[in-house]
């Protein structure tokens, strides 16, 4: 089997491209990680000779790994698109991506379909932080629409931290930028649960630990992991989010909320060195092992 990992350059050795590297070739799978940079996409009606890497013609693999998470570029998600549309096997889908990439667009679709959530408001500037106020009581949560690894995260505890926060956003004049407000649920004393989800099935969970004094519990931003005995409640909601955005490949964050939980967020291509060394188990195994039952062969 021939497989295609889509990352930003500098990704490319990533933990979890080396890991993928690593169990491919004891599975005897060709695995080629490639950037967006290095196509071109012409449509025409010559199929599979449409796409072009490095300027030449290419066989496409077998099947395509997106890896680019929130950082996935317009010409990313058209390439993604592209080959989907040539019948290539991706996992996860483009429109599975757009869905999670855009944090408020997930919120909308689990809460339609009844997952609880956080509240959420979209941030409008200059900002009215009377209204804010009516909705929401401090400390209250700011992030950025798009975003992983826990970037983009504040907490404003006050309304001075909160116009100070809006003001440096707005002077920014950077319209790219466009940020949620979001309902500060205290029951996790600084913790929360990832689950990590393959072919709409959880294979495991953790629960992540911030630093004392810390918001962000992520282990790229300096958690702690221990592993996390799955209940029937987080096994539901974590399942049901990556089926709902579309994802076969997802890492659902999962607040807890007194003796309930809350969906935060959804992650198309979640990093997964933390919950390996959290659980003892094999990632990249199970995304192989599932791509060969989705393509119907053994590796």
């Amino acid at each position: 089997m021939k497989a295609w990992i889509l990352a930003k350059k500098e990704n490319f050795n990533s933990y979890e491209n080396r890991r993928f590297h690593k169990e491919a070739e004891q599975m005897g799978i060709e695995l080629q990680i490639v950037g967006p940079e290095e196509f071109d996409i012409v449509v025409t009606k010559e199929g599979r000779r449409s796409i072009l890497h490095n300027g030449s013609p290419v066989d496409l693999p077998d099947c395509l790994i997106p890896r680019m998470g929130a950082g996935t570029t317009y010409f990313a998600l058209a390439m993604i698109r592209h080959l989907e549309r040539l019948g290539l096997f991706v996992l996860n889908s483009s429109q599975s991506i757009e869905n999670a990439k855009n944090k408020l667009t997930t919120l909308q679709i689990l809460a339609t379909n009844n997952v609880p959530i956080p509240k959420t408001m979209l941030a409008k500037f200059p900002l009215n932080i009377d209204i804010v106020e009516r909705e929401f009581t401090y400390p209250l949560i700011v992030k950025t629409v798009s975003g992983s690894y826990g970037k983009g995260v504040f907490l404003c505890e006050n309304r001075v931290q909160m116009k100070d926060l809006a003001d440096l956003i707005e002077v920014s004049k950077d319209q790219r930028v466009n940020v949620i407000i979001q309902e500060f649920v205290l029951f996790g004393n600084g913790k929360d649960i990832r689950v990590f989800v393959v072919g709409r099935r959880h294979i495991g969970a953790m629960v992540r630990i911030a630093r004392e004094g810390k918001l962000k519990a992520n282990f790229s931003a300096g958690g702690t992991v221990a592993p996390f005995d799955l209940n029937p409640a987080v096994e539901w909601l974590a399942v049901e989010s990556a089926k709902l955005v579309g994802l076969d490949i997802a890492g659902i964050d999962i607040l807890f909320d007194g003796d309930s939980y809350r969906v935060c967020e959804v992650n198309s291509s979640p990093g997964f060195e933390g919950f390996e060394k959290a659980t003892g188990l094999n990632v990249p195994q199970e995304i192989y092992h599932y791509i060969q039952v989705r393509l119907g062969s053994s590796l």
